[in-house]
């Protein structure tokens, strides 16, 4: 693992923590527009388990060094999840987290596969997998 990979866990690491701890505070309202609608769940109830789903990746990036591949590829399958809420706030025009334009929301997109590929370098899980 090189320095680079390590912070940048640690960091994706922060981020979920944070992202998750904010769907049960500050940004809880915010996240209900990325609930697409056909979830057959209370939205809000999507919200808070998310948010705690989060945390709990979010720690584990940080501390469970041991367990980063596997990690790595469980927050990956959270990320891809998670990204029909990317795209029903897009085609229902939900405004959120500023992106209260069509262009934005269509800029938000690409980050998702970001955030993905970063979960995978950063733990060592596209390298492991690339290696057997």
């Amino acid at each position: 693992m090189s320095l680079a990979q390590n912070i940048s866990r640690n960091i994706l690491g922060l981020f979920l923590t944070t992202a998750g701890i904010s769907h049960l505070t500050w940004s809880r309202t915010e996240f209900l527009a990325q609930v697409p609608p056909w979830i057959p769940i209370n939205a809000d109830l999507v919200v808070l388990l998310s948010g705690v789903v989060e945390i709990a990746l979010g720690l584990s990036l940080i501390l469970l060094f041991k367990y980063r591949i596997q990690v790595g590829w469980v927050v990956a399958a959270f990320f891809v999840l998670i990204f029909p809420g990317n795209i029903a706030q897009l085609v229902e025009h939900r405004n959120a987290f500023g992106l209260n334009t069509e262009l934005a929301r269509w800029l938000r997109l690409p980050l998702q596969p970001l955030l993905i590929l970063v979960a995978l370098w950063s733990t060592g899980a596209w390298h492991s997998w690339r290696t057997k």
